[in-house]
């Protein structure tokens, strides 16, 4: 029986053939986690075309700007080169809300010599897998995504609003775990799930979160891999549909001033591949030194991996006291205040959640990182401090307060370079470096009203 994880080029055809696919869509994740790419004719689409895209596609910021000087051009070439796309079959995917039939393809990215594009967000997080696969384990995850439903804004001015729902009501208080405040979207979340039905995606329950017009979607355990595709796909799907319901999805991290901000949380486990044993539960069912290392390697470089957990400027706006969301890298069992949760589980189940990260980061490069710190933990033997079995928020901040403060902790940061690749923490921070820029040149509402008669 063919499945998706064995798919070959030649069973990839049979399966758009027994589809009828007119279009296919050639898909590339960049740093922001837009997919960018070519769509082409179905007649045209063959496995020794030779797709090429310009290798800096993958490597802009959100603006789509470059940076027009500096170490960037160490990795990225001036000449604008072009890069080779091959497409991964196990990725591809029906086009739910097209009109014709139309399928999406993943691809990742080469050079003209064939060696992977170190720099592109799917190669970083395959390269961090092989470094799991090389010492006999297999990482799994499960993330847990939060967004806004918004009213359509044209207007960058003006601040978003929840969107009025069945009842021609806007939401005007926080309706936590709401059963009928999820109904008053049926229509919309309808469309989202037929969509992942259609797409194959294996999302599980949806929640209405604490905020006005806030959700979340958990996505069963899997491959790191297959679950940062998606994700991926999954951002896609939910921003079509609610346009087609005349409201805007928004995976901002802090969309709303007053409301809590959107996770991108992430629970992770490893499997011994020789023996298919959780390797974060001895034999007994007591927590293994592995699960202790690897929650000391979170820990330890957290800090250092803010910027590719919250990229954006906005990302800190989310990390505040009393929030919902982390200020620091303390650790506890069903503690919701701590920054690394190890949720109540069998010796089987046994994972750890890393709670820090933002619903805006880029699922490829997020999913790398934190797994990246966690290896780093167990490979370096590094201890834990005490669970907190408190408030964490009653303890001091331990996380970068701002995109440059998190830039420069990641340049500094050698060993993440080491296991993410030294190309691709370059081309990330310089990109960074230009969006942070751009930001800086922007006075805010707050600067004019506090600012313009007092100082």
């Amino acid at each position: 029986m063919v499945t998706r994880e064995n798919f070959t080029f030649s069973e990839l055809e049979n399966w758009l053939n027994e589809r009828r696919v007119t279009e296919i869509e050639c898909l590339v994740p960049d740093l922001t986690g837009v997919a960018r790419g070519k769509i082409l004719p179905r007649e045209k689409f063959t496995e020794d075309r030779g797709m090429r895209l310009p290798e800096a596609v993958v490597a802009m910021g959100v603006t789509g700007e470059f940076p027009e000087e500096g170490p960037y051009y160490d990795v990225i070439n001036p000449t604008d080169r072009d890069m080779h796309l091959r497409p991964d079959p196990r990725t591809v995917r029906i086009v739910p809300w097209a009109t014709d039939p139309t399928a999406q393809v993943i691809h990742d990215c080469y050079d003209k010599e064939g060696r992977i594009v170190p720099f592109a967000p799917r190669s970083v997080l395959r390269r961090i897998c092989e470094r799991y696969e090389a010492e006999g384990w297999k990482p799994i995850v499960a993330p847990e995504l939060e967004f806004y439903l918004v009213a359509r804004n044209t207007d960058p001015d003006i601040p978003l609003k929840p969107p009025k729902g069945r009842s021609g009501r806007a939401e005007t208080s926080r309706q936590a775990y709401s059963i009928d405040a999820v109904n008053e979207f049926d229509p919309l979340f309808e469309d989202v799930y037929s969509y992942c039905e259609q797409m194959e995606l294996n999302v599980d329950t949806l929640i209405h979160e604490v905020g006005a017009g806030q959700m979340e979607i958990n996505f069963f355990h899997d491959q790191p891999l297959q679950l940062a595709d998606e994700v991926f796909f999954f951002k896609r799907t939910v921003r079509e549909a609610a346009l087609r319901h005349d409201m805007f999805a928004t995976f901002m991290a802090k969309p709303i001033a007053g409301e809590p901000g959107s996770a991108m949380h992430i629970h992770q486990s490893i499997v011994d591949l020789a023996s298919g044993r959780n390797i974060f539960s001895n034999e007994d069912g007591s927590p293994s030194r592995e699960f202790f290392w690897y929650i000391g390697g979170l820990q330890k470089y957290i800090p250092a991996a803010m910027a590719l957990f919250a990229p954006y400027v906005n990302s800190y706006r989310r990390l505040s006291r009393f929030t919902a969301a982390p200020i620091n890298i303390q650790w506890g069992t069903d503690n919701r205040t701590v920054g690394i949760r190890s949720p109540v589980a069998g010796p089987a189940a046994r994972r750890i959640e890393n709670r820090v990260i933002g619903a805006d980061a880029n699922p490829y490069v997020a999913l790398a990182a934190t797994l990246a710190c966690g290896y780093l933990g167990i490979k370096n033997r590094i201890e834990p401090t005490p669970e907190c079995k408190g408030d964490a928020y009653l303890g001091d901040f331990q996380l970068p307060r701002s995109l440059g403060e998190a830039l420069e902790l990641l340049r500094n940061e050698k060993d993440l370079a080491d296991v993410l690749g030294a190309e691709f923490i370059t081309v990330y921070t310089e990109v960074k470096e230009i969006e942070y820029a751009e930001f800086m040149k922007v006075i805010s509402p707050w600067e004019r009203e506090h600012l313009l008669l007092h100082v």
